[in-house]
């Protein structure tokens, strides 16, 4: 049988990015948790962590995480008749993606939080690689553009996200005062979220432009918008983040005819108790308000 407490080393340590911090946090000598990760190794014949470059899972490590963080969330579901199990408060570990975060997330989520006295640990991940936090044992559910689900989760299709080239009006007039033109695109700076990100890529492909390009590098939601009004760039915004500006035409949409909507899906572990799956529920109820529907074929994917 594995020994919980070493188990529960190996998450904290990982959770809190080190074994100093880990240590503070379950109020133990750091000399102590690395004692017990050296156990927990020891019994099973193999490392559950990487110490350099950078502290990490091995692939052993991250199926172990897996497990604890679900063995969390069943454990939570016995309070009811073991009360003596711990506190009530459920920490739900989740990775979102930063739009998901600045427009439709708390709005959705908030009464749910309130109700069922819910902490979350959330983790901000772009959309297309916020899956790979499942996959490593480090969160119980995602907000991903995936609709395969890791092994032992599944996933549901929410909506999409719309979004629209848009720019400041002052920017508009200096760099596409003749219109979308490749020599405009060219020239024109771009705002991009982070390396990962390649909606913008997308967009220029749709406009028959494969080219290099200028770009800011802005890792922020509110920071895009922020960039944008101040004339320093376009870029792909969820238009649900900028209804205000462009009524008010401090932004304007570049292309009122080309857009592009981005699938959302929930993935969460399969057995992930009670918690989990009224939050599911939940998500599944809500997301209609704030997004666009998903397409008629999006079906749970186990």
């Amino acid at each position: 049988m594995l020994d919980y407490k070493l188990l529960e080393a190996l998450a904290v340590v990982v959770d809190q990015g080190g074994f100093e911090r880990g240590a503070h946090y379950l109020g133990l000598t750091q000399s102590a948790v690395s004692q017990r990760i050296k156990l927990l190794e020891a019994r099973l014949g193999q490392p559950v962590l990487v110490r350099a470059p950078k502290l990490a899972p091995t692939p052993l490590g991250r199926r172990l995480l897996n497990h604890v963080q679900q063995v969390r969330l069943l454990e939570h579901d016995l309070l009811d008749q073991i009360p003596a199990l711990g506190e009530r408060e459920q920490r739900l570990r989740l990775a979102i993606n930063a739009d998901s975060l600045a427009t439709w997330w708390s709005p959705t989520t908030g009464d749910f939080c309130r109700r069922q006295g819910v902490l979350l640990d959330l983790i901000v991940e772009d959309q297309d690689v916020a899956l790979k936090r499942m996959r490593d044992g480090e969160v119980a559910g995602c907000i991903c553009a995936t609709p395969r689900p890791v092994q032992g989760a599944r996933a549901h299709a929410l909506g999409s996200m719309r979004y629209r080239a848009i720019a400041s009006p002052g920017y508009v007039s200096r760099h596409f005062s003749e219109g979308l033109t490749h020599d405009a695109l060219r020239k024109a700076p771009a705002i991009v979220f982070g390396p990962d990100d390649r909606l913008q890529h997308r967009y220029l492909e749709m406009r028959g432009y494969k080219e290099s390009f200028p770009h800011h590098l802005c890792p922020s939601s509110e920071g895009f918008v922020h960039l944008a009004l101040a004339g320093m760039g376009y870029g792909l915004i969820p238009e649900r983040q900028v209804e205000r500006e462009l009524r008010e035409g401090r932004l304007v949409d570049l292309d009122a005819d080309s857009y592009i909507d981005v699938p959302l899906y929930w993935h969460h572990w399969r057995h992930g108790g009670d918690t989990l799956d009224a939050l599911t529920a939940h998500l599944l109820d809500m997301s209609s308000a704030w997004l666009m529907p998903p397409s008629p074929e999006a079906q749970p994917l186990l």
